[in-house]
């Protein structure tokens, strides 16, 4: 049966100490904010306190409106292009430090080239459905 040094174990339990220590502060930080605000806060709650607050405009109407189906089309969108970019960043800085005379840095660019290709495909089939046009 394996047995670990004690010095190796007391070590090991030291080195959580400060991580256990920045929890504690945390959770107690956390509680002592949720307790003060309890006993201190106003406690009664008027009708326009209670109402729900957007940017100022008075609630007028149900919650539950509906939106258009090209408002998701257009937010859609916008994700495929933030995503683009997230991709096309780490490949830039890939593709710059490829030499150029090998095959490899062929490669490279085709597969990007079809990622955007695809990307303006998408772009081109939102356009057809009409997801651009505010009407």
């Amino acid at each position: 049966m394996l047995s670990i040094p004690p010095t190796l174990a007391a070590t090991d339990v030291a080195s959580y100490l400060p991580v256990l220590l920045l929890i504690t502060i945390v959770v107690g930080f956390a509680a002592t904010n949720l307790i003060a605000s309890a006993l201190l806060g106003p406690s009664r709650q008027g009708d326009i306190k209670a109402m729900t607050y957007e940017s100022g405009m008075n609630p007028v109407g149900t919650a539950r409106k509906r939106f258009n189906v090209r408002f998701y089309l257009i937010a859609m969108v916008f994700l495929v292009f933030d995503i683009e970019i997230i991709f096309l960043y780490p490949w830039a800085v890939t593709f710059r430090n490829l030499d150029p005379s090998l095959s490899d840095a062929t490669v490279w660019l085709g597969r990007i080239l079809f990622f955007i290709l695809t990307t303006v495909v998408a772009y081109i089939y939102g356009y057809r459905k009409g997801v651009f046009r505010f009407d």
